[in-house]
């Protein structure tokens, strides 16, 4: 096993969607919104698709800064829970779990195609697993779930914080000048600061970050009856 599950919070992913509620308002106490952790060496993207009731979870890892190809995994598992908005980390958790188990050396850093914080009870995806984990991750979503914000200036960089009942759960990114902008929180040992730097670092001649990009390609790639 590459990372060290805290057992102490692992939990059953068959449960209703009320109870992924309150187990959500439960662990969200669990989040630590400050660095914390080694230098960052490796960054790993991950990404979740789906085809016939199942789960293909990627991970993809890089080097940091350079973003260069360290290794690439990925796990499948049949869908159990229901799509519901906000619990996305129930139907993609399991499938995330396994790819990160497979790993060889346990990244410094999770950035997921998802969001952090920047949710309704403040556990996203990336808190989620963050937690489970023990790594720092980042929420990075192509749009909001939740919260008010401005739009950010048109050039690569810019960014506006983006707020929900007197929080700040996140902000929005420009990642490429003149383009949509990203929705940026942080998951799990790390603060915003630090979230938008890591993202920024990470995002060359796209939109996207290179990790989400290459798990997101990775995810894609269904073989057989996969």
């Amino acid at each position: 096993m590459i990372h060290d599950m805290n057992q102490s919070l692992a939990h059953k992913w068959d449960i209703s969607p009320k109870e992924a509620v309150q187990l959500q308002k439960e662990l969200a106490a669990c989040v630590i919104r400050k660095r914390s952790g080694p230098e960052v060496a490796t960054v790993a993207g991950v990404d979740t698709s789906y085809r016939k009731g199942r789960a293909r979870a990627a991970v993809v890892v890089l080097t940091y800064p350079e973003l260069e190809l360290v290794e690439r995994v990925a796990a499948y598992r049949k869908v159990e829970f229901p799509y519901v908005p906000g619990l996305l980390s129930f139907r993609e958790g399991p499938a995330v779990l396994d790819a990160l188990n497979t790993l060889n050396r346990k990244p410094d850093l999770l950035i997921f195609d998802g969001q952090g914080i920047a949710h309704p009870r403040r556990f996203g995806i990336a808190s989620h697993v963050g937690v489970l984990v023990g790594i720092p991750s980042i929420g990075c979503a192509k749009s909001r779930l939740v919260g008010e914000y401005e739009e950010p200036g048109e050039n690569r960089g810019g960014y506006t914080l983006l707020t929900h009942k007197g929080d700040t759960i996140g902000a929005v990114v420009r990642t490429r000048s003149k383009v949509k902008p990203l929705f940026v929180s942080p998951g799990h040992l790390i603060d915003l600061e630090e979230s938008i730097r890591f993202v920024l670092g990470c995002c060359r001649r796209y939109r996207l970050p290179e990790t989400t990009r290459l798990a997101d390609k990775l995810a894609g790639e269904w073989r057989g009856d996969g």
